[in-house]
Formats: structure tokens, sequence, C-alpha cells
């Protein structure tokens, strides 16, 4: 699971340096599927779930919360926020990662909500150590979040993930700590702090994927896959991660 971690990090890192005003979210897409099959992996997305997802990435702008579908004529401009979220299969196993990407000269509001989203996440991934709850990962997500104002999105939550992209047990970006199933060495998950600027509905479009703010505030993501071992948390999807480090 490492190594499909690191697969789906260096092909995500791809697309992060491509998101630049004038570059449309398909041609992200085409970037995604040629590392696919530059490191002949399987993609996670395409075809998932009915209806079938037509894409090997999600690509959310600004107020779209997550699965935002790429399109030729969905172009980036100077001071977008996209999250871009991936995943990867590498001989039978999972690797789920996102992050949201300031496009240009971000405001001063977006960009303070991507440093506290990703920052809600490194708080997320602390408490995934043996012998907490998953309720204690949720609280620090949350807390953090809504100390700054925000809301976090309670209708998407992290997850289980392995030989399967979603696993069990389910893991909220909400909680109480000391709540819920204990966290044991050994468990993998994906933990993805969905992040909003205003109230926390979502609105889920036409196209029966794309969820958005129902406010259409603005909405930030980030997402690692983490496995508990007995030194610790240990960020598959980090290139610079070692069990027990950050």
């Amino acid at each position: 699971m490492r190594d499909a971690g690191l697969i789906a990090a260096a092909i995500l890192e791809e697309m992060c340096e491509a998101a630049k005003p004038g570059v449309s979210t398909w041609d992200l897409d085409q970037i995604a599927r040629r590392g696919i099959d530059k490191h002949k992996v399987k993609s996670a997305f395409l075809g998932y779930a009915s209806p079938p997802y037509p894409a090997v990435l999600c690509t959310s702008i600004n107020h779209v919360i997550v699965h935002g579908i790429p399109r030729k004529n969905e172009v980036l401009k100077d001071g977008d926020i996209i999250g871009i979220d991936f995943g990867i299969f590498h001989k039978g196993y999972c690797a789920d990662t996102a992050r949201t990407v300031m496009v240009g000269a971000v405001s001063a509001e977006k960009k303070k909500l991507v440093e506290v989203t990703k920052k809600a996440l490194d708080l997320g991934i602390e408490q995934c150590r043996e012998g907490n709850r998953l309720g204690d990962i949720g609280n620090a997500i949350q807390t953090y979040a809504e100390s700054h104002g925000y809301s976090v999105v309670t209708q998407f939550v992290g997850h289980g993930t392995g030989r399967q992209m979603h696993e069990d047990p389910q893991v909220p970006n909400w909680g109480k700590p000391n709540d819920g199933k204990r966290i044991k060495t050994g468990l993998v998950i994906a933990v993805e702090p969905m992040v909003n600027a205003g109230a926390p509905d979502v609105e889920v479009l036409d196209d029966n994927w794309t969820a958005v703010t129902k406010d259409r505030s603005q909405s930030a993501h980030f997402e690692h896959t983490i496995a508990v071992t007995e030194q610790g948390p240990w960020v598959l999807t980090d290139p610079q991660s070692s069990p027990g480090k950050r």
C-alpha cells in the first residue's frame, strides 16, 4: 500500500503543478491518465458506482465540495481554488489522496480556508494512533475548522481502504472525543476533511455526482491514506512520511 501511495502522490503532484490559469479540468484528467499508463496502475475512480463515474479524478472548483467531473469547457482562472481528488489500485491495493490547489493569486479568504483545511487534516492524522477512537479524529478536525468560523461537511466521510477503495470503518470529520470504534495497529484509513466557508449543507447537481455548497460558499478538501503503526501514523500518500514521522 505504501507503493500505491507513492505512485498516487507522484501523479497528484503532476496535476497540482499543472493547475494554472488557462488549463482545463479535462487537461488535468489527461495528465492523470498518462500517469496511470506510465506507472501501469488502475484508476480507482473510472467507472465507479452508478451512474458510472466518467473520469480518473475529481476536480472541484470554488463552491464545489467534491466529485466535480473534469470537462473541456471548465477552464481554471486566476484566483480559483480547485480540489483534486485521485485514487489508484496498485497490485490490488488502493491509495486515495486529495489536495486543494490555489490557482494564481487567490484572495486572503480563500487562502485561509485552504490553510485551515490542510491543518485540520494534519490534526486528524495525529489522532490516528493505537488506543484512540474514530471520534478523536473527527473531533480534532471539527474543533479546528469551527474555531475559524468554518463548517465541516457531514454528508460525506472518510473511510477504510485496502483491497477496495471504500471499506469499513467510516471516518467522519466530526465527533466527540473518546467516542466511536477503537483504533488498532494495522488499520488503514483515508481521512478527508471537507470544510466550507459557509454552512455545511450540500446540494448534488443533475449529473448525480457534483456536490456543491448549498449556499455557494467556498469549500476546500484534503485527503491522505494513513496506516496505523506501533510507532504512530504513517501517511502512505506522503513521500516524506515514515512510520511515526509526519
